[in-house]
């Protein structure tokens, strides 16, 4: 098997990625960058990093030749300069939500991956939660029959303390993957077309950050090759509720629906009026035993980061990308959300947030080849 050295940029959630990428039987070494070298310091002690793979500036990250893979887990402005510097450079990237901020950047990033020849994967976390892996199994079994209709939404409290600055009147859909990416991929397909209305106000101080006065915005999305339409609703700011990101789908033979409240149960319909609550089953049985443990929400080491207090720890998804992105490398193969994947997903919600600022005008969502 192939050792790989791996940078991961970004201390905030991402320090969870340390230990599961220190246990994975493919890498050779783990290293971390972070601008805070208190930090740093910290953390190179906790986790016995190497003094040669701990960074400050992350420019130096893509010159290293003994690198092979970045992961970035930094804020969102951050995203497309820093993984195109990593393609360019010749190293496997991966990057959280969302690949970009505007379409012209996923394009290029698309060709810089291409170009390239190296793995990218975005690692949205949705697509790995043992929420969402339950419906799939249940879409890929046939349990569903014929998916009819399917519904997400991300729902969320951003002007609790802990979040960047930057998100103080981030326009809802201008970064909907969490609600949006689940829908496409349960039906195995891209977003094609898009009508979004945005509801509702936003104060006058976070309307004139983004130019953006909703506070709520609504989608409906065509899909390639598909006679289903998907919804995804998205809220950030002045709307009361607890935290949902959530996916519901409906078929001719079951139908899934989102727990209400946090910890509550989830509920199947199976046929007339019948319906049952669930608790869905953990995904460890999924990944190599090395790293199976770490889908268990005590394996968090910052329970008290906000993306984990808003989120119930991602639900289990972390492990499940790392294995993912490093199968991917060792296999000489993209990654289950490679770029042209990647950008449609994200793309997606920068153009319904286009769309609502266009009074609900229909906008074609770019196809971007693999």
């Amino acid at each position: 098997m192939k050792q790989i050295t791996v940078v991961i940029v970004g201390m905030g959630f991402g320090k969870e990625f340390i230990p599961i990428y220190q246990n994975h039987p493919a890498i050779k070494r783990v290293g971390i960058c972070t601008r805070n070298p208190e930090t740093l310091k910290e953390l190179k002690a906790k986790f016995n990093l190497d003094d040669d793979l701990i960074f400050t500036n992350y420019e130096d990250v893509p010159k290293r030749a003994d690198v092979d893979a970045i992961h970035i887990v930094t804020p969102v402005p951050e995203h497309a300069k820093m993984t195109l510097a990593s393609l360019n450079a010749g190293k496997h990237t991966a990057c959280t939500i969302p690949m970009a901020m505007t379409v012209e950047d996923c394009k290029a990033i698309v060709e810089a991956r291409k170009k390239s020849g190296k793995v990218y994967m975005m690692m949205e976390t949705a697509l790995y939660t043992r929420e969402f892996l339950y419906g799939l199994h249940l879409a890929e079994s046939g349990q569903l029959g014929r998916i009819q209709f399917v519904r997400g939404s991300h729902i969320q409290d951003m002007s609790m303390p802990g979040w960047d600055e930057y998100w103080k009147g981030y326009p809802p859909m201008l970064n909907g993957t969490h609600a949006i990416s689940p829908l496409l991929r349960i039906n195995n397909t891209k977003a094609e077309s898009v009508v979004c209305h945005g509801s509702g106000r936003l104060s006058d101080d976070l309307a004139k950050r983004y130019n953006s006065p909703f506070a709520v915005e609504t989608a409906t999305f065509t899909l390639k090759n598909s006679d289903v339409v998907a919804e995804a609703t998205r809220s950030l700011f002045d709307v009361v509720r607890q935290y949902r990101e959530s996916y519901d789908v409906y078929g001719t033979k079951m139908s899934f629906e989102w727990e209400q409240l946090q910890d509550e149960e989830h509920v199947i319909f199976d046929g007339g009026e019948n319906a049952k609550r669930i608790n869905v089953p953990d995904t460890d049985a999924l990944l190599i035993p090395e790293i199976a443990h770490f889908t268990k929400r005590e394996k968090i080491d910052d329970p008290n980061h906000v993306s984990f207090l808003q989120g119930a720890g991602h639900g289990g998804s972390h492990p499940h990308l790392v294995q993912e992105f490093l199968a991917a490398i060792t296999e000489n193969r993209y990654s289950a959300v490679d770029a042209h994947i990647a950008a449609n997903y994200t793309c997606a919600g920068i153009c319904a947030h286009e769309s609502a600022m266009n009074n609900g005008k229909r906008i074609q969502i770019p196809d971007f080849e693999s």
